[in-house]
């Protein structure tokens, strides 16, 4: 570890200097030899930092968002070469090529900040040394020794001896103590802060080298944190606490404010935005009507939990417009409730036969040609052909003459009116 934080010496220099300069302000409220006055002179060099990598986190963010946009993609080529995973990864990279997409960006931050961690560990390891280095000087390298943070000294280790302990005015077990509850803490926050971003803030429903990546950060870095944290002075390990606790709060913030697509996180988000809507009937800041804005403008593009934000509008009695205000509709009511407008409905069309039996039915009751004609049908039965009628007629008379009224024979379903052709002897019943 003084092998590496040495290729760092040239900027030991401005680190030192700033902690000089944090450490006379809060000198002055709490002592210059206290712990809190050069902890927090730590942790304010540490603020300063992460600021100015604000710009490399604002990148790393929209290399993550790049990510999300290539989702569909990924998915296509994965489908497409799921047998042959070589040729799954050339595509993959060279899907990333194309876009300018970088899968190893969220180490960016973590990567340009090593150089002012490794600074400050060769600081604090000359401190304790009882070397000056850089604008240290000699009283204050004499005011650094004799601060403790919860009775641990500022540049003491976890593996130190008991004589080097001793040496700096404290006890082993406190040193101790207190340098495994922080490499506890660094390490819990490091792995939650992973696990947050696996389990709320990534779209699940695709499997890439980004996912992976992020699954082994979560497991593997709070591990060698772990076994590296025992050779880290204390105030080395209040450096990287801060900095992970920052991570944390940053990273929850990016996950309620501004979540991936198709996560959790913009599930939970989406819920909370209809509910402020359903309240007051409108989108009240221009970041949320940005959101609706995109969402309307993704159209059939949109993914579950942007479908059911839609959805609860509608069922709100509200509407989305292209520029992300909402207003009051009943169409969408209805369509929300199970259907469209209800649209007239046409008429059953009927087969040809019953057509044709109530057209010969209308007829009968509009034009009866006599009295017999709409009597009601008789209740006698015919005689067979060649018999007798009751009426006392021939045979031949009953069969060249047609009974009146009921005797009439109707046209059966889908027949003719009228007198049959007679059917070929070829043709089927």
């Amino acid at each position: 570890m003084d092998t590496i934080a040495g290729l760092f010496s040239f900027i030991t220099t401005p680190v030192s200097w700033v902690i000089v300069q944090f450490h006379s302000i809060y000198g002055a409220i709490f002592g210059p030899d206290t712990g809190w006055a050069w902890g927090l002179s730590i942790v304010s060099l540490v603020i300063l930092i992460r600021i100015c990598l604000i710009p490399l986190f604002v990148k790393q963010i929209k290399s993550t968002r790049n990510m999300q946009a290539l989702q569909p993609k990924m998915k296509a080529i994965q489908e497409r070469y799921k047998n042959d995973k070589q040729r799954q990864s050339e595509e993959m990279m060279k899907l990333y090529k194309e876009t300018g997409t970088n899968p190893l960006s969220s180490c960016l931050p973590i990567l340009a900040q090593s150089p002012f961690f490794f600074a400050l560990y060769h600081v604090l390891s000359k401190i304790a040394s009882n070397d000056t280095i850089g604008v240290i000087n000699e009283s204050l390298l004499q005011s650094a020794q004799k601060a403790h943070i919860f009775g641990a000294p500022l540049a003491a280790k976890f593996t130190d001896s008991p004589e080097k302990v001793e040496a700096l005015n404290a006890s082993l077990t406190d040193v101790r103590i207190v340098t495994a509850i922080m490499i506890v803490m660094m390490s819990a926050s490091q792995f939650y802060t992973q696990r947050q971003l696996m389990q709320k803030n990534v779209d699940l429903t695709v499997k890439t080298p980004y996912m992976q990546q992020q699954k082994m950060l979560m497991y593997i870095f709070p591990v060698i944190f772990a076994v590296m944290g025992i050779n880290f002075p204390v105030g080395v390990l209040v450096y990287w606490l801060t900095t992970n606790v920052w991570t944390m709060g940053q990273q929850m913030f990016v996950i309620n404010q501004n979540p991936t697509p198709g996560s959790k996180a913009q599930d939970h988000y989406l819920q909370r935005l209809l509910k402020g809507v359903t309240v007051h009937s409108e989108v009240r800041s221009r970041r949320k009507r940005n959101v609706v804005q995109a969402i309307v403008a993704k159209g059939p593009d949109r993914n579950e939990n942007e479908r059911r934000f839609i959805t609860g509008l509608a069922k709100a009695g509200l509407a989305a417009q292209p520029d992300g205000t909402v207003v009051k509709s009943d169409v969408a009511v209805a369509e929300a409730e199970g259907g469209a407008t209800p649209k007239r409905q046409q008429p059953k069309r009927q087969t040809k036969a019953k057509r044709q039996s109530g057209s010969a039915q209308q007829a009968a009751a509009k034009s009866p040609e006599d009295g017999d004609s709409v009597s009601k049908p008789s209740l006698q039965k015919d005689e067979p052909a060649g018999g007798t009628s009751q009426a006392g007629g021939s045979g031949g008379d009953a069969k060249s003459k047609p009974a009146s009224g009921s005797a009439r024979q109707q046209p059966k379903s889908g027949q003719r009116k009228g007198q049959q052709r007679p059917k070929h002897p070829s043709s089927k019943k």
